[in-house]
């Protein structure tokens, strides 16, 4: 089963703040089918106690999920912003992260998310190619990240 979809993959979007961006991805996977109608507020609820943003660089990423109970089928929402947006570091909850990718998953199978993070990590830890992703068009991002993606069973 695909874990990327094409409606489900945007680029250079612009908010002005982490809940507007968390609001916007998690209704996406909730209008698409892939989430309960709870899962938006699962989300922001998730993202106060236990913060997502990663600092990889200078692109930093954010991962923003909620548990499997709020989600009924697996999938990924994949943002680059034209403006980063202030998330908390995951591992240091009280510095903050100026973030300008976002991946937030919703994962169905509730052990799948360790595997699901063991992939974006590899993907986000390479800066070079981290902003290559930030250069892409939605097509061609939604391409390279299926692929990318293709070999992940949950």
């Amino acid at each position: 089963m695909a874990l990327i979809h094409k409606d489900l993959v945007f680029t250079n979007l612009k908010f002005d703040n982490k809940t507007e961006t968390l609001n916007f991805l998690s209704k996406k996977l909730y209008e698409a089918g892939y989430a309960k109608e709870s899962f938006p507020l699962a989300v922001i609820d998730r993202e106060k106690i236990f913060p997502t943003g990663l600092p990889t660089g200078i692109i930093n990423v954010a991962i923003p999920h909620a548990d499997s109970e709020y989600v009924d089928k697996s999938a990924l929402a994949v943002a680059t912003l034209k403006n980063p947006i202030t998330f908390n570091n995951m591992g240091n909850p009280d510095e903050e992260l100026a973030v300008s990718f976002i991946i937030m998953m919703a994962i169905a199978e509730p052990h799948g998310q360790v595997t699901m993070l063991q992939k974006i990590m590899q993907i986000i830890q390479n800066q070079d190619y981290l902003q290559k992703l930030m250069s892409l068009k939605e097509d061609d991002l939604f391409t390279l990240l299926a692929d990318e993606f293709d070999t992940i069973t949950l």
